[in-house]
Parts: C-alpha cells; structure tokens; sequence
C-alpha cells in the first residue's frame, strides 16, 4: 500500500501543474529529513548570528536553527543579545523588564546557569533571554574594563562547569555594530550571516566584514565567517536568484546550498511564542531551516579542522 507521498508523487508524475510540482517536491524534501542523521561535534560550536541591516531574518535563523538542531537531537544554547529580545519570544521564554536575564550575565551579577530557561517546546534547548534592560548596556560597558570579553569570559566559565555537553551554542546579536556585537563576537569562534536575497543586502555586507575583519584582528584572531545564509527568497524573481549567485560566487565555501524562501508561517510563529519547526513543521519554512540546520552540521568537521589550524598559527 502506497504511502501518502508516494500518492502525491504518482498524482503530479506529469509535473503538468506547478502547484502540485511544488507539493511533490516538499513531501521528497520533508521525507528525506525524516531520515536524517544530526551528528554530535567532537566540540562545542560557538556561532554569533550577525548582520547589522535589520530585517534580514537574523533571529529568524537563530531561533529555527537552534530548533532544528534540538530536534535533531544535539544539546543547544541560545543566547539573545538584542535588546528586543525577539528570539526569546519566539523560543517562549519570560524576558519582561526585571527578568533575570543576558544584560544580569554581562554586568557580572548573574551567571550564565542561573538566568537561563528552557524551552517549552525542546527540552534539550536552554536560552538566556534578553529584556529591554539590555537596551543601555552599550553605554555601560565603554568604561569596563576589559569590556569586549565580558560574554566570552563567562561563557568560558559556563561551559566548562556545566553537566550538560552543549553540541552548539548560538548568539542572536541585535541589528547594530556596537559592544553587544563584538562581545558576541570574541564569544564566538563562528559567524553566521544571514544575507536577504535583496539588493541592497549586498551593499552592507562589505561593512559587516570589514567589521569582522578588526574583530579577528585585535580581539578574536581565530574568529572564522563559517556560514552564510541566504533568506526570503522568492524563486519566481530573477533578483533572488542572482542575489544568490552573486554572493555564491564571492563565498563559494561558506554560502549554504538550501536559501529560506519567503513564507507567512515564518513571519507569524514568533507570534505564537514558537519556532516555524514547532508551528508549521511540514511547511516550506520549517523543511528550508532544518535543510539548512543540516548542511550547518554536516560541516562540523572542516569547520572545527579549520578553527584547529587558525589556533595553532595564532
């Protein structure tokens, strides 16, 4: 007895309908997931996910990434330094003004362990939110001393204390390039950078890399751009594909093959104090992010190979 994909596939065999091409092509997508493997890196990936334009699905990523990898079945850390605090919203986390939170971490009043929560939805996802109180936190830190490694101190001491073996840890950083971004940076060992299959996208990229450029220079010589992103992608305009292409043609090593098209459920989940894995699962949002949580993680080895390298010429 045939299953339900397999009815779909014969139904639209003659691909005479676009509609129904489209619906065969998520049932193959959403099935081959199914059979997936997420491997466990041999050591914990630190990943700031940043972009300083707004609204290139930079939480967005984050938070369904994140997802994808706890429903894989690794250990995840999020970890919202936007004082927006969206990828709290989205992964259902309190993060109201007084709330312990990220802005308690970095001020050095609260550890890591005791302001985290976990997920309603992922048991094996742990946020440390971010609140509004985040907002002057900039300000505060310029006469810090030693104000750039605030998050990467504690998370150090974090990590190395905890029980729990955390496979990714994942920065959301606010659309800025401010002390949040760096500290998220020197945190880090990876970058993340989502890129909207848009035009003007293009232009703000060079400064964000130039951006990372100082970082790896005089804070985090082994930071690596490990990954790139593209997001709201519309395949029926010429300008996403050749977004696409350009950035894939400047980055052919880091630019991922699955692109995040533009979907409603992705926009409304957040709403819903959801990830679009959890709201929509067989949706074309959530097969674009888990495809793409996938390709991230079946990179672990060169990636980490690559991170071994740039240490031990430092």
């Amino acid at each position: 007895m045939e299953n339900a994909t397999e009815t779909i596939r014969r139904i639209f065999a003659d691909g005479g309908s676009s509609v129904g091409a489209e619906i065969a092509d998520e049932s193959t997508r959403l099935e081959q997931l199914g059979h997936a493997t997420y491997t466990h890196p041999r050591q914990t990936r630190r990943i700031a996910v940043a972009n300083q334009k707004g609204g290139v699905g930079k939480t967005t990523t984050t938070v369904n990434v994140a997802a994808a990898l706890a429903q894989g079945g690794l250990n995840v850390l999020v970890i919202d330094m936007d004082p927006q605090g969206n990828a709290s919203t989205a992964l259902g986390v309190k993060h109201t003004s007084g709330v312990a939170s990220v802005y308690d971490v970095i001020e050095g009043r609260s550890s890591i362990a005791e302001v985290m929560q976990t997920c309603p939805d992922f048991e094996n996802l742990q946020v440390v939110p971010a609140s509004i109180d985040l907002s002057g936190a900039d300000i505060e830190l310029a006469d810090m001393p030693n104000r750039n490694n605030l998050m990467r101190n504690k998370l150090d001491e974090f990590l190395a204390q905890s029980e729990t073996h955390y496979d990714y840890v994942m920065i959301d950083c606010p659309p800025s390039l401010g002390l949040l971004v760096i500290n998220a940076m020197c945190a880090a060992n990876e970058m993340l950078i989502p890129i909207q299959a848009e035009y003007y996208a293009l232009e703000g990229l060079g400064q964000l890399i130039n951006t990372i450029s100082l970082v790896q220079k005089h804070y985090n010589p082994t930071l690596l751009v490990s990954t790139m992103l593209v997001t709201m992608f519309d395949k029926r305009t010429l300008l996403s594909h050749e977004v696409y292409e350009e950035v894939k043609s400047h980055f052919p090593m880091i630019v991922l093959n699955t692109v995040i098209p533009r979907t409603v459920k992705i926009s409304e989940a957040p709403s819903f104090n959801q990830s679009v894995v959890t709201y929509d699962a067989k949706g074309m949002g959530a097969i674009a992010y888990c495809e793409a949580a996938l390709e991230i993680n079946e990179r672990s080895e060169v990636v980490l190979n690559t991170l071994r390298a740039r240490k031990s010429e430092d």
